[in-house]
């Protein structure tokens, strides 16, 4: 796993992935902030409504006047790696193709997938993070055990796109596609860790669709 990991971080680094990322991560810092700006009041009110609901925590009136602002903050955050994660899963297959063939010259033509199973795909990941996100919501102010739940949270954005969207490029079936996948949650794991450096976050989706290629070409048993 190491050599992967190192190849994908020398991927991420050139010119090409670091243009592609640049412009997801604007687009998605900048349709949340034109939302969040317009609707801020409204949208602090929800969850400041929703924290109330929460047992125990919700009685805690400092909690309620201070961890609304914060609460709100966190989730304005969420919805941008969510945005972040469904234009990099919908855009990124021309660009993976090209990084995998500097890596690997004798690949055969690229597939193309279907794109309405990328966003079915992506659309599922991000429904499961939503609901899990709202159960899991207490757990993430405990101090250590809220850092491993948002770990685990944000690797479900990336687990199954990414598992598609690469596997679709390079033609695997699915009976190949489920034996590669098996290191597909520590690959999301290690990718979403770019998620807790502002910034930073914008490179954890193709992040991890560069490391699954380099797993599943690296083998060499295509």
């Amino acid at each position: 796993m190491f050599k992967y990991l190192s190849k994908a971080l020398q991927d991420i680094l050139s010119p090409s992935v670091l243009g592609f990322v640049l412009k997801v991560g604007v687009a998605s810092f900048a349709i949340w902030v034109l939302i969040l700006g317009i609707f801020w009041s409204q949208f602090e009110a929800l969850i400041a409504s929703l924290i109330e609901k929460i047992p125990y925590i919700g009685s805690w009136h400092w909690f309620q006047e201070s961890g609304a602002v914060l609460s709100a903050l966190l989730v304005g955050y969420t919805m941008i790696i969510i945005t972040i994660s469904i234009l990099t899963s919908l855009f990124s297959e021309d660009l993976l193709y090209k990084l995998a063939k500097k890596h690997y010259p004798s690949l055969p033509p690229k597939q193309s997938g279907a794109i309405h199973r990328s966003i079915y795909y992506t659309v599922k990941a991000s429904i499961v993070f939503i609901i899990a996100f709202i159960l899991l919501f207490p757990l993430i102010f405990i101090p250590l055990i809220g850092q491993f739940v948002m770990l685990w949270l944000w690797s479900i954005l990336l687990r199954e796109p990414t598992i598609y969207d690469v596997g679709a490029i390079f033609g695997l079936n699915e009976k190949s596609l489920l034996k590669k996948s098996k290191k597909s949650r520590l690959i999301a794991l290690i990718a979403a860790l770019f998620n807790y450096i502002p910034f930073l976050n914008i490179f954890a989706p193709l992040y991890a669709q560069i490391l699954f290629m380099h797993y599943i070409l690296g083998e060499k048993d295509l």
